[in-house]
């Protein structure tokens, strides 16, 4: 356990961006989820929308270095080329 304040208050300030970045993740895992769900059902219009979220979440999280932006890049060419495989 740290002794020296600046360190404590540290520790502090990476739990609470441990949670948000927790949280971002989880976010992107459930609507990645949801589109491989609509993708599987052959739900075309479904899935496109949840790409578009996907997208927009995957970048955001890249923006604000949750995820390495070339990992958010290739989840979304993947995702896309997944799309594209039953339209």
């Amino acid at each position: 356990m740290a002794n020296i304040k600046s360190a404590k208050k540290r520790i502090l300030v990476i739990n609470k961006k441990t949670e948000v970045n927790r949280s971002r993740k989880s976010e992107i895992k459930t609507y990645i989820k949801k589109f491989e769900a609509a993708v599987s059902d052959g739900n075309y219009e479904q899935a496109k929308e949840y790409l578009t979220i996907c997208e927009k979440k995957l970048y955001q999280a890249a923006a604000k270095n949750t995820i390495h932006k070339n990992a958010a890049s290739r989840k979304v060419s993947r995702l896309t080329q997944r799309l594209n495989k039953i339209a």
